[in-house]
């Protein structure tokens, strides 16, 4: 089995925005030279997360308003009592979504659904470099 690990890097506004990543993990997978396996995606931060959806201004407009609705930004967080840092709410919001995800893929090609993409959602209350590890692994 052959095991290999790359990164993903990119700038973001914070504030639920949300990056498709679904044609980056494409070539991470194509340049690894692996035809079968699995990628894992992982952000090594505690206020960002990953999962799928169809990325379409609609859902995602829906997806912003429910984590507003669950977790305001404007709410009272113990966290943000602590460190005065503002963004406890971006703690929980990723703590929902976890921090990885892990794709099959075949003959090269992710066996995402038609209307399937991967998304980056960084939660935090301000602009970030994020680096994701991308661990591609198989045959």
């Amino acid at each position: 089995m052959t095991v290999k690990t790359q990164s993903l890097a990119f700038q973001t506004k914070g504030h639920a925005h949300i990056l498709d990543i679904t044609q980056q993990t494409a070539e991470q997978v194509r340049q690894s030279g692996v035809k079968n396996g699995t990628v894992t995606l992982f952000t090594p931060s505690s206020t960002s997360a990953l999962t799928t959806v169809e990325y379409e201004s609609g859902c995602l407009k829906d997806l912003r308003r429910l984590f507003d609705e669950i977790l305001p930004p404007d709410r009272t967080y113990a966290h943000n009592a602590r460190w005065q840092d503002g963004n406890g709410h971006a703690h929980a919001r990723a703590a929902l979504l976890k921090p990885s995800l892990t794709i099959p893929f075949v003959e090269g090609r992710l066996t995402l659904g038609t209307w399937q993409q991967i998304i980056f959602v960084d939660f935090d209350n301000k602009p970030r470099r994020r680096e994701l590890v991308v661990q591609v692994m198989g045959e």
